[in-house]
């Protein structure tokens, strides 16, 4: 946080301000227009609260060195030399001349987090390399995502609107941790505008080149930056279409004769996309994910992550899928439920456990309320898309983060999809009682 932070970033806000006010009538509608500043501010708080905690809590850390000792190095070459910042953008294999800026880049190295520098290098071009500024923008990706995961889902149950909204644009944590210059802000912006697409296109049927090219973006933004998230996605996603086909038949004889073929259909789908996504990552190739999830677990849990002081562990991982799936239900329970209130070491620990606190409460209320009759409301292609994806998500990043750290921010993707998953399943679990009274009656 510098000087030139106090003089761009409120310039920027005026203008933010200024196109927000004249784009919410056409993204809004009578219900929706409520939450839309909100939201918006939220966002924008979100963005510029994180670079507080990392500056005056953490003393530095990933946004501080995506940014300081990142993307400011790009801004730094373009101001000196227009081929030299090119190259920076480039990557390429010719490194003559600029060598002095990528010795200063920590995330030089590394493709994925190189990627997020490279994007806030581009819009430090706009902002004179004012970190609030630049995080203000990313933002802003993260706010269009949010907005586009709750559109899809408000189109189909518009009287949940306030639930949804909820669920989509205010949990505190994706609130905070998805709105900086972080790798997670421009996943989360990906990912719902990624849903969006797929709803038009696929599940709606409603097919324009600026749809396909949004669904593109969104879809090598998250290859580029998160391989698993799309791995885990994808099969979601094959998933969610195949069983739209499904149910839109009305005959239940063609559904029950039609699903097992596309069930598995669909699995040898899943398998082909998730190996074809990984094929040029070593890493995430499906013979070694169990190899990359203990790998990445102890070196997060023993290593880089050993002096934060809220490590867990889920047991010894050999690198065996084997052993990966053993620990599921452990995995599934620590991302969605944990730490615990005993367990807090620190304030934002505190406000996780406080989250996961309630999370659990209101699975345990749902679960009771609904009780047996779950299976028989899993019948709506909704609620398997973003039950399966959320679930994928929570498996994966539960096995390899083993710092509660860590994990609060890698779990974000997930929290709004299977908050939605859980408002449909209870509030279709609502609406069928009532219709069973309006029948006795």
């Amino acid at each position: 946080m510098e000087l030139r932070d106090l003089i761009v970033t409120p310039l920027l806000l005026i203008v933010v301000y200024g196109v927000a006010y004249f784009v919410r009538p056409r993204v809004t509608d009578i219900n929706t227009s409520r939450y839309f500043f909100p939201a918006l501010t939220l966002k924008i708080f979100g963005a510029i609260a994180l670079g507080f905690i990392y500056q005056f809590y953490y003393s530095g850390g990933d946004t501080f060195n995506f940014h300081t000792h990142g993307s400011r190095q790009i801004w730094l070459a373009f101001s000196e030399s227009l081929t030299a910042g090119l190259k920076l953008l480039m990557g390429g294999a010719d490194q003559v001349g600029i060598y002095k800026y990528t010795s200063r880049i920590v995330f030089y190295g590394d493709p994925q987090s190189y990627f997020v520098v490279k994007i806030a290098g581009l819009l430090d071009l706009i902002t004179f390399s004012s970190y609030s500024a630049t995080g203000v923008l990313f933002s802003l990706w993260s706010f269009a995502g949010a907005w586009a995961l709750y559109l899809t889902f408000y189109k189909r149950y518009r009287h949940l609107h306030l639930y949804l909204a909820i669920c989509s644009l205010f949990i505190p944590s994706v609130v905070f941790w998805g709105s900086g210059i972080l790798k997670d802000t421009l996943v989360l912006g990906a990912l719902g505008l990624a849903t969006y697409s797929v709803d038009l296109i696929f599940v709606q049927q409603k097919v324009n080149g600026s749809r396909i090219a949004l669904l593109l973006l969104s879809v090598y933004i998250i290859f580029s930056v998160k391989l698993f998230i799309l791995q885990a996605f994808l099969p979601a996603v094959v998933l969610w279409i195949g069983y739209k086909k499904i149910m839109s038949s009305p005959s239940v004889m063609v559904r029950v004769l039609v699903f097992p073929f596309l069930l598995g259909g669909g699995v040898l789908l899943s398998y082909w996309m998730v190996n074809k996504v990984g094929e040029n990552d070593a890493r995430y190739a499906v013979e070694n994910i169990a190899r990359t999830a203990q790998v990445t677990a102890y070196d997060i849990g023993f290593y880089t992550g050993r002096d934060a002081g809220s490590g867990y562990s889920l047991g010894e991982l050999d690198g065996t899928l084997a052993s990966m799936i053993t620990k599921m239900p452990q995995a599934v329970n620590v991302s969605l439920f944990r730490p615990y209130l005993w367990e807090v070491k620190n304030p934002l620990m505190l406000l996780s456990a406080l989250e996961g606190t309630l999370l659990l409460v209101l699975v345990l209320y749902i679960l009771f309320s609904v009780r047996l009759k779950l299976f028989s409301l899993l019948n709506n292609p909704d609620v398997i898309f973003t039950l399966v994806f959320a679930l994928i998500i929570a498996f994966a990043v539960g096995i390899t983060s083993y710092n509660f750290g860590t994990l609060t921010r890698y779990r974000i993707p997930m929290l709004p999809y299977f908050t939605i998953s859980l408002v449909l399943i209870y509030f279709r679990n609502s609406e069928r009682k009532l219709a069973q009274l309006d029948n006795k009656e």
